[in-house]
């Protein structure tokens, strides 16, 4: 090889000796905390969490060097999925107008939350997931599951959030039409708490794009296509909002902390 290539058998042996040079170094070092960080987190970042990440870690580096890094080493976030919507509006319950009309940053905690459905694929057949999202900081602030969608499952997510945050009179409670969040169960629920029910308009989803942003992330980052049975689904959607969504995961929208933090520093602020 060396004759081949008119290279001395001194000069390779030399070259292939050589350490890496710094910069090298630098970046071998990188693409291993990358790939630390995509196993703590279960593959569920992109480049912009990944390097919001790493430098929270102490690991100094830019977006466009982590995206060329992960691209180098095959690190891929999970990929979407289809969305498939839940709602029932098709009934003759009572529905409450548009209040919150995408007003989608209140100035803080506990003064808007929008709520919703989702379906979670398990070979037990459906469970189904209903969340309360503080929409100041995107915190899941109830959530409940059950093999049925009934008005118990919205009913005990509400209250969830309502006995965990103590929300003031006036707080904007939005949903959308179904007829979980129409009933009176619910409504009842509601105005015990104080609180001012809101509805999407009629074929509106982004009407509620927050929360329905949160269940296409939450689909996407759990990375199960169907769980074993809906035990399997529970375990991985509890660990999923209590260990790694409202205390860990990087939010674009908060300037890329968790909403627990993005909350301990509002509350210090306004102390």
């Amino acid at each position: 090889m060396c004759a081949a290539l008119d290279v001395s058998a001194s000069g390779y042996y030399a070259w292939a000796s050589r350490p890496d040079s710094p910069a090298e170094q630098r970046r071998q070092g990188l693409a291993d905390a990358i790939a630390a960080v995509h196993a703590d987190i279960r593959g569920r970042y992109g480049s912009p969490r990944m390097a919001a990440e790493l430098n929270a870690r102490g690991h100094p580096c830019s977006e466009n060097t982590v995206a060329k890094l992960m691209r180098a080493h095959g690190v891929r976030a999970a990929a979407p999925r289809r969305f498939v919507g839940t709602t029932d509006s098709r009934h003759r319950l009572p529905v409450a107008e548009n209040l919150l009309a995408r007003d989608f940053g209140p100035a803080g905690p506990n003064e808007a939350w929008s709520a919703d459905i989702t379906y979670i694929p398990t070979r037990d057949g459906w469970l189904y997931l209903a969340v309360v999202e503080d929409l100041f900081s995107r915190r899941i602030v109830g959530w409940s599951m059950a093999a049925a969608m009934e008005s118990r499952l919205v009913v005990d997510a509400l209250e969830m959030a309502v006995v965990s945050r103590r929300p003031g009179a006036g707080l904007v409670a939005h949903s959308d039409r179904g007829s979980q969040y129409a009933s009176d169960h619910y409504q009842r629920v509601l105005a015990a708490a104080g609180a001012v029910c809101s509805m999407s308009r009629v074929a509106q989803c982004w009407d509620n794009a927050p929360v329905e942003s949160f269940f296409g992330t939450l689909k996407r980052e759990l990375g199960v296509e169907v769980f074993a049975d809906r035990g399997q689904a529970r375990a991985a959607i509890f660990e999923y909002l209590e260990v790694f969504y409202n205390r860990a995961r990087r939010h674009s929208s908060l300037g890329y902390v968790s909403p627990d933090e993005f909350e301990r520093a509002h509350n210090q602020a306004h102390r």
